[in-house]
């Protein structure tokens, strides 16, 4: 039978049925349009071992004699005694036709004695991205309990290497590097949502592989419950990484007929370093039909000519009022934020029925007439008079014991018992004063669905702030382990409520950057990055999350002064500066704002409006710079710019004091080699009033005062001799195409 051969962009897939089951032969560079008989790629069969060659299948099995991770575990219940079929042995059944440059495949392999069939389904998109998922069927007479269903790949000898991402509240998303030894690294998650700690990627890679240099090969599980993800180095040194939904006791059990589908695994290989894993994932995100595009990027060469929106600047009032919702006081705000040009208003919690803190009211999806006793119209109008859009916070999973639907209906609150906590059945433990409503429970996901429904029709609300603020621990439905079903039922309300409402947009807030996923990324426009608006904390947070996530999805605001989270205190340039590589916003009470630092938040308001179209459809390129204190990251235009035109935006920052007197020369990469740029400081500028405020020396630089023009070739290999920021300073710089 004739391999299976996807290639795109750079990137082949090759999967051989020589062995009677699919084996990932490469997962890796482009091999070229042709194959050499695969048979040359027989293993030694050493001493002391199974006396066959051991595939690594698409689906490991025990049965083929794989001593690591198997894919499929589980095991049938025949006249209610479980154990049965506990090992399956999957030949391949049927292949695709293998149209030569076709991108996608679906292989099917079945024991027919275990009653048991897995459909593979595999993509490789244009970019580079490959997307896998399976689907076992239940072929057999009776119950068949499924532990788990790993998608899995394998990496080459060369990946030594292992990076993985963790973290915690307000300080989301950072790197941890370890060797790849024998044996399984093993990340789990078991929030009940993605976690704050979950790592958005797992990437294996070359020595010491960076940005821009290094093979890497990255996963990515795209869903929002619970999950494993892992690196498996197995005695013979072959290394597997993959992921897969941690399923809890008898959470999935298929019926005869029944089937199960993994959550996509989302994979990407680069020769190029991390930036070209990002490529590979920009390019997925930015070619879906649904994608929220810049509305320059027909104009900047994105490679699509949908019709685009502009991500608009955003005022979140959160930090400006927290729960002290005054009609006035919020019309001042609106006043403010138009005068700076804000162009959508999104008022947060405090709204609803008894939210006068956070130990009440939710559920209870009704404006509070108390405090607003002509509804929210009065706000919205003035909002929108002012020429914003309206956007609102909600948290519809979400329940306060001290609501009036927990009273109604105690039933509908998430434990672990058959029986609601007003019988004696026994909650999970409060998080943040609230728990979880089951949405399992088919009437409880219809009254959140019609008063989320009513909220949307009865008024002009054109973006949801949609959050999810505690972990499913315990997390049960009629006694039994039920993460898995609760997970879709969130999936479908905001399916249905984006069918019902085409126009919505939403963001995923999870406790800030908690739910980061391409699982809620297909049915949300925006997520909130982190709780922790502290532009220090931002630059690493934003750096990682972009690694996956392109910026016209990653929400980044400037918070005030010194920061609600962190007490830290920063320059509105760095805040700005920080916010800017991504959806810009505000979280700050604006009327405060007065003189030069109104204008220069009116500046950088201005800046981002300017650029945006670039910043959302552009190129990211982050440069290794050997000075660890130094952050260098921009923005590159996807296609060739015009002369005068912007081609670049990067921002030069300084986390800390550096190790030596001056940073020297830094190099720029990622412009195009044998074209001539201009290269200027646009903040802080020469001339400006706090310019020297910026900086710790008695001379900059000699091109920083009037700019520099050289090659993109001399840039990256010679570069610039860089200022002496202070700590927690950045330096805004834009390249004009000459």
């Amino acid at each position: 039978m004739d391999p299976l051969h996807l290639r795109s962009a750079g990137t082949s897939l090759v999967i051989s049925f020589d062995s009677g089951e699919a084996e990932v032969i490469h997962w890796g560079a482009d091999l070229g349009s042709s194959l050499p008989d695969l048979a040359i790629l027989g293993e030694p069969i050493p001493h002391s071992a199974i006396d066959a060659t051991v595939p690594a299948g698409l689906l490991p099995q025990a049965s083929s004699s794989w001593r690591g991770r198997p894919a499929l575990r589980g095991h049938r219940i025949a006249d209610g005694v479980p154990g049965y079929d506990f090992s399956v042995r999957l030949r391949v059944a049927a292949t695709p036709p293998g149209d030569k440059g076709a991108n996608t495949a679906v292989v099917v392999q079945s024991d027919p004695d275990a009653g048991i069939a897995v459909e593979s389904t595999l993509e490789l998109h244009d970019g580079g991205l490959l997307e896998m998922r399976h689907t076992v069927t239940n072929t057999g007479t009776s119950p068949f309990q499924l532990d788990e269903l790993a998608t899995v790949l394998p990496v080459a000898p060369d990946a030594v290497e292992l990076l993985d991402l963790t973290g915690r509240w307000c300080r989301e998303r950072h790197p941890q590097r370890r060797t790849i030894q024998q044996g399984t690294w093993v990340r789990t998650g078991r929030h009940g949502r993605t976690g704050h700690d979950s790592s958005l990627l797992l990437a294996a890679g070359t020595a010491g592989f960076g940005n821009r240099h290094g093979k890497v090969w990255a996963t990515h599980l795209a869903w929002s419950g619970n999950h494993e993800q892992f690196a498996d180095n197995i005695a013979d040194g072959r290394t597997m990484i993959g992921g897969s939904e941690l399923l809890g006791p008898a959470e999935v059990v298929l019926q005869p007929g029944g089937s199960y589908t993994t959550p996509a695994l989302f994979a990407a290989y680069s020769d190029r370093g991390l930036d070209g894993i990002s490529e590979a994932f920009y390019s997925w995100f930015r070619n879906r039909p649904h994608h929220v595009l810049p509305a320059a990027s027909a104009r900047s060469g994105a490679g699509n000519a949908r019709a685009g929106k502009a991500r608009p600047v955003v005022l979140n009032v959160w930090e400006a009022v927290y729960f002290n919702h005054d009609l006035d006081t919020l019309i001042e705000l609106a006043d403010s934020a138009a005068d700076l040009g804000v162009e959508r208003f999104v008022l947060d919690d405090g709204w609803f029925r008894g939210r006068r803190h956070d130990q009440a009211g939710l559920g209870d999806w009704y404006v509070d007439e108390g405090l607003w006793p002509d509804g929210l119209t009065p706000l919205i109008e003035a909002v929108t008079s002012r020429g914003m859009e309206f956007g609102l916070w909600v948290e519809p999973e979400m329940v306060n014991l001290d609501s009036d639907i927990a009273r109604a209906h105690p039933e509908w609150i998430v434990g672990p018992a058959t029986r609601s906590h007003k019988d004696g059945g026994r909650l999970p433990l409060p998080w943040r004063h609230q728990h979880v409503i089951d949405l399992v429970n088919p009437e409880a996901w219809q009254y959140i669905f019609d008063r989320i429904d009513a909220l949307l029709r009865e008024n002009n609300v054109s973006y949801l702030k949609w959050d999810q603020n505690r972990d499913l621990t315990e997390h049960g439905h009629a006694g039994r382990s039920s993460v898995h079903e609760q997970t879709l039922a969130a999936y479908r309300l905001f399916d249905e409520l984006k069918k019902a409402h085409p126009g919505i947009e939403i963001e995923s807030c999870s406790s800030g950057g908690a739910r980061v996923d391409l699982g809620i990324l297909e049915r949300t426009d925006r997520i909130w990055g982190s709780d922790c608006n502290d532009a220090l904390e931002r630059q690493t947070i934003q750096r990682w999350t972009g690694i996956v996530v392109p910026p016209e999805l990653v929400g980044g605001h400037i918070g005030p002064t010194t920061s609600h989270t962190t007490a830290r205190t920063h320059d509105v340039s760095f805040r700005a500066i920080t916010a800017l590589f991504g959806h810009f916003g505000l979280e700050w009470d604006v009327r405060q704002i007065h003189g030069a630092e109104r204008e220069e938040l009116r500046r950088f308001i201005g800046l981002y409006k300017e650029h945006r179209g670039l910043i959302h459809s552009g190129r990211m390129v982050r440069a290794d710079v050997a000075d660890d204190s130094l952050m260098l990251h921009g923005v590159v235009a996807p296609r060739p710019a015009g002369q005068g035109d912007t081609a670049a935006l990067f921002a030069l920052v300084s986390t800390r004091t550096a190790f030596a007197e001056q940073p020297g020369r830094i190099a720029i990469p990622g412009l195009e080699p044998d074209r001539s740029y201009k290269v200027e400081a646009i903040f802080p500028a020469p001339g400006d009033a706090d310019y020297a405020h910026n900086f710790t020396q008695v001379q900059p630089p000699a091109w920083l005062a009037s700019g520099a023009e050289a090659s993109g070739r001399f840039l990256a290999e010679v570069g610039l001799p860089m200022p002496i920021l202070n700590p927690e300073h950045a330096l805004l710089l834009r390249f004009t195409a000459s």
